[in-house]
């Protein structure tokens, strides 16, 4: 068997690299600069949210097929998945934002206000109306990629600083390969870790608004993780103190007690995505890219190194595949 190695070692890296060694034929390389997965990597800062179901609001059908699995996945490649749904909420002056998102998901059951107390407690009387997504589920995403190092590392596969790659290369740069994948463009994204332990959630909740709809997703032990902005743009910057307030802001609209929150990070990265938003593997001679998972990354990642992994061992040709493209 040709020798892989992989150029990388964020999500799409780690996940194709954990294919290849499942299959026991070839061990790949994995080369990064920083020698781990970390804050070079804008996987680092994901959510982590497995949430197939509610992500079809705003994306193609083909990223709830593929993610229905990514749950499984994780928890079978050693993450801690916690699979206690997604709970979709609204003011009661956004009411119709709810009903747009009813209308365009499935898989969910309306829930009142009691309902909603029966689920999370801390929001009792805070909300007349919801969406519970009983089957998704989410991730700590630091903890899950040291959980794959560890794993491959377990079987002899070690992330080099360095090194000359041999044989087929990988190339999953996410948006450092825009120096080869010029349709390659960033998708801002900005995150707060609080942490509040005056207010246990347990479960993912989206508090949509029709300006600026928020996520959060507890992490344990009074931490959680606010995500809520999607900027085009092409690059990198540091989060702004809009951004910042209009997280913190839509954070106390969920609950008053995240006043109180002690603020861990504040965190900025850009996306790699393509022009569909969907994700590519584009075999380029000698080397395969395995790119563009946009906002998808823990959800879409393990189907997309499961095609890259099938591609490379088998010369099955993936879904996702772009040949010589130029």
């Amino acid at each position: 068997m040709t020798a892989i190695t992989i150029l990388g070692a964020g999500v799409m890296g780690l996940c194709i690299a954990t294919e290849l060694a499942a299959r026991g034929t070839t061990l790949p390389r994995i080369i990064d600069p920083a020698g781990k997965p970390g804050a070079q990597a804008c996987s680092w800062r994901a959510g982590g949210m497995l949430a197939p179901y509610c992500e079809a609001e705003s994306a193609e059908p083909v990223v709830l097929r593929l993610g229905l699995d990514a749950a499984d996945w994780w928890q079978a490649n050693g993450a801690e998945v916690v699979r206690r749904g997604t709970l979709v909420l609204a003011p009661s002056r956004d009411r119709t934002e709810l009903d747009r998102f009813a209308r365009l998901t499935q898989a969910h059951r309306p829930v009142n206000g009691d309902e909603i107390a029966a689920l999370e407690p801390e929001l009792a009387g805070r909300f007349p109306r919801g969406l519970h997504f009983a089957t998704e589920a989410h991730l700590n995403p630091r903890a899950a990629l040291l959980a794959l190092r560890d794993r491959l590392e377990a079987q002899g596969v070690a992330i080099e600083t360095e090194g000359t790659p041999a044989g087929l290369i990988v190339d999953a740069r996410g948006l450092a390969a825009r120096d080869q994948l010029p349709d390659l463009r960033g998708v801002r994204g900005e995150m707060l870790v609080i942490r509040c332990p005056e207010v246990t959630l347990t479960r993912t909740i989206r508090l949509l608004h029709p300006r600026i709809p928020l996520y959060l997703v507890p992490r344990g032990d009074g931490i959680y993780m606010i995500g809520a902005t999607m900027l085009e743009t092409g690059g990198k910057y540091r989060v702004t103190a809009r951004s910042a307030v209009e997280m913190l802001s839509a954070a106390y609209a969920l609950h008053p007690g995240f006043a109180e929150a002690e603020i861990l990070e504040l965190g900025s990265d850009a996306r790699p995505a393509f022009p569909d938003n969907l994700p590519r593997l584009r075999r380029r001679g000698g080397t395969l890219y395995a790119n563009g998972l946009y906002r998808h990354g823990y959800l879409l990642a393990p189907a997309v190194a499961r095609m890259a992994a099938d591609y490379l061992l088998e010369g099955r040709k993936p879904e996702f595949m772009d040949e010589d493209h130029p």
